[in-house]
């Protein structure tokens, strides 16, 4: 009897296949194919699936866990899927050999993925170029549900392969509009019955530990990188593993949540830079401002800020109006 798996690739393999990863391509600059398509490939999100997520993480939201206001149904987290679909190249090219950076990410929530769902990702390499002597590479990618409806749209971009060490923190990715992470003394704290200018998301304050990161970056699919591997982050010039870009958007996903509740779910949009590099157990906080409120939408900024000060994550969000009754501050 053959399952849909939970995982890009079905790490029970294993028990019958010596490599993994043989037929996959080497991650290399000049190997790229524009454009190149990535998956499709079927997931479930099995009561695993979710509760994995949620110790990466460390958010135990009861809509993920018990029940939500979408029919009572248990729902994935909103960036659950996010790192599938950041992933997803991994289904062409080896994923051990890959040591590069994620630099920006865009998500657009459409619906929520249920418990029991099987959701099909599918994406592409739709651009490549070169700055700086780094070589990026721009994925777009989609999970569709059951029923065909889209639950997230994605498109990421990346150093396709680095060492981690000499571009982290140079400002690469810098944001246009500088994002400080500075708000004014006494602005007031996030209503969600009347959003308004300058209004501030409560802070949201954690660690991501060893243990955390290195399941986040499948290492339950034996997959070793420079967020799971203390040998393969030193020899990328890195002290110990750092904490994945997608897992910081998790956390700045986590506070939209809480603030905005099922106003995400239905046509939030969340883009992120990636700034700095978090070493994991390194403290961070994710926080945001309300820059703009329209008859449908607020805007914010939002960032992850490390504890020495330096921002690592900087970006920006628009969200439909939420629903002051189903916002979650827990």
């Amino acid at each position: 009897m053959t399952s849909i798996s939970r995982d890009l690739t079905d790490p029970r393999r294993a028990a019958k296949v010596d490599d993994i990863e043989a037929g996959l391509k080497e991650p290399l600059f000049e190997n790229l194919a524009i454009p190149e398509e990535l998956g499709p490939v079927t997931v479930r999100i099995d009561d695993h699936k979710i509760k994995r997520y949620a110790f990466t993480q460390d958010d135990y939201h009861p809509w993920h866990l018990e029940s939500s206001p979408f029919g009572g149904r248990r729902i994935a987290h909103a960036s659950l899927l996010g790192n599938d679909l950041v992933q997803l190249f991994t289904t062409v090219y080896a994923a051990s050999q890959v040591v590069g950076l994620h630099t920006e990410e865009q998500l657009w929530f459409d619906s929520p993925a249920y418990l029991g769902e099987e959701v099909t990702l599918h994406g592409a390499y739709t651009k490549a170029y070169e700055r700086r002597g780094q070589g990026y590479v721009v994925m777009e990618a989609k999970a569709t549900g059951e029923d065909g409806r889209s639950i997230l749209r994605h498109r990421g971009v990346e150093i396709f392969r680095t060492r981690p060490a000499d571009v982290a923190g140079r400002g690469s990715a810098a944001p246009k509009k500088r994002i400080t992470g500075e708000v004014a003394p006494g602005s007031p704290s996030f209503d969600a019955a009347a959003p308004a200018f300058g209004q501030v998301l409560p802070t949201l304050t954690k660690a991501f530990s060893t243990e955390q990161a290195a399941v986040f970056s499948r290492i339950g699919e034996y997959v070793r990188n420079i967020h799971n591997d203390l040998d393969i982050a030193r020899a990328g010039g890195l002290r110990a593993p750092i904490v994945q870009g997608q897992q910081q958007y998790g956390l700045l996903a986590e506070a939209l949540t809480r603030a905005f509740g099922t106003a995400l779910f239905n046509g939030g949009r969340l883009r992120s830079k990636f700034l700095n590099t978090v070493e994991v157990h390194e403290p961070v906080e994710a926080a945001g401002v309300v820059t703009g409120v329209d008859e449908d939408h607020v805007d914010l900024e939002v960032w992850v800020r490390r504890a020495d000060g330096a921002l690592s994550a900087a970006g920006w969000a628009e969200m439909p109006l939420p629903d002051p009754n189903q916002s979650q501050r827990k």
